[in-house]
């Protein structure tokens, strides 16, 4: 159980990098709500701040927090491939 414990997950460790850095915030949105990682009305909440920081923050506190580890890996693949350059430099680190 410890051991699992220890275990932090890649976007958990990068959270504030995150949010200050992800730009393509909308169509990530977009591609979880696809996805089913987020519901329609989490969707419309995160959307509604004026920020891309907001949204992260808000996007972090709420449905990420409630989808577990799958959820943040489809998630990190999003990433992955909307912002390749933030995750390459984060993975660098």
């Amino acid at each position: 159980m410890t051991e699992f414990k220890k275990y932090k997950h890649f976007v958990d460790h990068h959270r504030t990098a995150l949010i200050d850095r992800v730009s393509q915030v909308e169509p990530i949105l977009d591609r979880l709500l696809e996805r089913g990682i987020i519901t329609q009305n989490a969707y419309s909440e995160v959307r509604a701040n004026r920020t891309n920081q907001k949204k992260m923050r808000e996007l972090f506190d709420g449905p990420l927090k409630a989808c577990g580890p799958k959820g943040k890996d489809i998630f990190l693949d999003i990433l992955i491939y909307l912002e390749p350059i933030l995750i390459s430099d984060l993975k660098g680190k």
